[in-house]
């Protein structure tokens, strides 16, 4: 028999016998005819914090260790954490030790919050998380006893110490705000942070003194054990909240597994709104309308990369398409489709078949082609808004890596702007993954701007360089460029293109708060950028994000193993990228 699932025998007491628990409530069901008061309640138990110790791991591992306590969290089921925590009121006053502890029970006996209970086990630990296991015997010593949370002052002070506090019950009593919800999906698990959401501190946005996201974070947990939980834990309105909401008064218990730090909530929290969605971009001034859009691995070819199946093609195209429309762009950058395939005009017959027109077209490749990797990026525009003027241009150097930033010169047919010309770029600088393969300077230095940082800085070098060729073979200064360029605003790429004339226009137009396109690892900022040349600059109307990706669960997304009752032929996590707008005025 395995042993994390042998029985134990449960005795109940009729009366609640632990220190300073007191008689059972009113109501409480008596204890059956031929269960007498058990004197072992009276008896001496362990101290919990003496099984827990002072250090990460129990001193009394292996032991057979007897202790009583209250419980505080109920985990047991199969597919939960299969046990409770338990927590001894008075504790020791040890400010290095924990007064509680986790009880493995696979099989039962049932407990519920409140009761008084006293298990005999084995001390030990499960993935480094202290536990009572293999219990010979557990007794119910009473019902209807209360623990006092711990409050957890956030943020922390300094770098966390949770062991003191392993098992035991706490409360925040500040609002925290959701920051990550890329697990929740698998692991029914929500970051939240204090004194906001998380922004990367390379993002321009963030003050000088604000704090690391270690002394800010929480990880609130489902309390299961299973990968993709269902139903999905803590839904609002059948979905998922947004980055950006906030919970007040979160309690629960502290434990320790995987290597991480958990909030297990003994109150299901509930999420204030506090970020609503916007249904349609930002508006803004102007006669011309500019966006670009990171599609996420747009493929036709069914595979690893994007969609695996005619299903999920079609609910990613439907997805992406309403995005598209919603952006009404007369010039529109798409970044992350399929290179040498019918990607580009797959997604163009879907978009103008929904539009009921022939509204878009697509810039013709440039005759050296885009590149090898095996996506590109690609320009359309509005017909009946400009028109190209020449041929469309690559910076195919070998510093882009087969991925090169595509330039076509646009005349304005319509409106004020009426003859009119600019030039504008899409470009996709080399990504912050893939961080084995560097080398060199290219190696994570630690200064926050992760690895690639030397190569995409070489590759905002000569993207200066390509805004210069345009505007002389052009003889037209106005220049924009606009893509996912995998830098936030305060990093060495930007400073590079804004040093060489190209100003960053969301810095300009777009609020320190809503300056995010992108969420990594619960860090918002913007990867997704439009800089233009000094020309065209004054020329800018306004600029926005439209943040509805990143503050969106990927449990949106197209994906087929999502639960399907969360999916939408909406724009709402149509990518993980949020859309760069800019209007301008002439």
């Amino acid at each position: 028999m395995n042993c994390r699932h042998a029985s134990a025998t449960i005795v109940l007491v009729s009366a609640c016998l632990a220190a300073g628990c007191g008689p059972p409530e009113a109501g409480t069901p008596p204890a059956t005819a031929s269960v007498e008061l058990d004197r072992r309640c009276r008896a001496p138990a362990m101290p919990i914090p003496e099984v827990q110790g002072a250090g990460p791991a129990s001193p009394l591992l292996g032991r057979r260790v007897v202790v009583q306590g209250v419980v505080t969290g109920d985990f047991q089921g199969r597919d939960a954490l299969e046990g409770f925590f338990l927590q001894q009121p008075e504790g020791d006053g040890d400010p290095r030790t924990s007064d509680a502890v986790f009880v493995h029970t696979p099989r039962g006996p049932e407990v519920a919050p409140g009761d008084v209970v006293r298990v005999e086990g084995t001390a030990g630990e499960f993935f480094e998380r202290t536990e009572v296991k293999d219990l010979r015997q557990l007794v119910i010593c009473g019902r209807g006893a209360a623990v006092a949370p711990t409050p957890l002052a956030m943020p922390f002070a300094g770098q966390p110490d949770f062991e003191p506090l392993e098992g035991m019950l706490v409360t925040v009593p500040v609002e925290l705000a959701v920051t990550d919800l890329y697990n929740l999906g698998r692991f029914g698990q929500i970051g939240l942070a204090a004194q906001g959401r998380l922004t990367s501190p390379t993002n321009g946005t963030a003050p000088a003194d604000a704090l690391p996201p270690s002394r800010r974070l929480l990880i609130a947990d489902d309390g299961m054990n299973v990968e993709n939980p269902r139903p999905v834990p803590y839904l609002r309105d059948g979905r998922p909240p947004r980055a950006g909401d906030t919970v007040a008064e979160l309690t629960g218990v502290l434990t320790f597994s995987h290597r991480r730090w958990l909030l297990e909530p003994t109150v299901p929290p509930r999420f204030a709104p506090t970020n609503p969605r916007r249904a349609a971009p930002p508006p803004l001034a102007g006669d011309l309308r500019l966006a670009a859009m990171n599609v996420l691995n747009y493929f036709t070819t069914l595979g690893e990369r994007g969609a695996a199946t005619a299903e999920e093609l079609e609910r990613q195209r439907r997805k992406l398409v309403a995005a598209l429309v919603a952006l009404d762009a007369d010039v529109l950058g798409l970044i992350e489709i399929e290179n040498r395939s019918p990607a580009l005009a797959d997604l163009l017959q879907a978009l103008n078949a929904e539009l009921g027109e022939e509204r878009y077209a697509a810039v013709d490749d440039p005759p050296d082609g885009l590149g090898t990797d095996a996506i590109r990026v690609a320009l359309i525009y509005r017909r009946d808004r400009v028109r190209p003027v020449g041929r469309s241009r690559a910076a195919g150097d070998a510093v882009f890596r087969g991925r090169p930033p595509l330039a076509q010169t646009f005349e304005v047919i319509a409106g004020d702007g009426r003859g009119e010309a600019l030039s504008v770029v899409v470009a996709h600088f080399k990504s912050k993954g893939g961080c084995d393969e560097a080398k060199g300077p290219d190696r994570d230095q630690g200064d926050g701007q992760g690895c690639w940082n030397d190569l995409r800085t070489r590759q905002a070098h000569r993207m200066a360089g390509f805004a210069g060729e345009l505007r002389r073979a052009t003889g037209d200064p106005d220049v924009l460029l606009i893509g996912d360029l995998n830098a936030h605003g305060a990093e060495d790429p930007i400073r590079t293109l804004v040093a060489a004339g190209l100003a960053d226009q969301m810095a300009a137009h777009v609020s320190p708060a809503e300056r995010y396109s992108y969420v990594h690892r619960g860090v918002a900022g913007y990867l997704d950028h439009a800089l233009a040349s000094a020309s065209l600059a004054g020329r800018v109307a306004g600029a926005a994000f439209w943040h509805v990706n990143a503050d969106e669960s990927p449990l949106l997304s197209y994906r087929s193993d999502n639960p399907p009752e969360l999916y939408r032929p909406d724009p709402f996590r149509s990518s993980d990228h949020d859309p760069v707008i800019v209007t301008l005025s002439f």
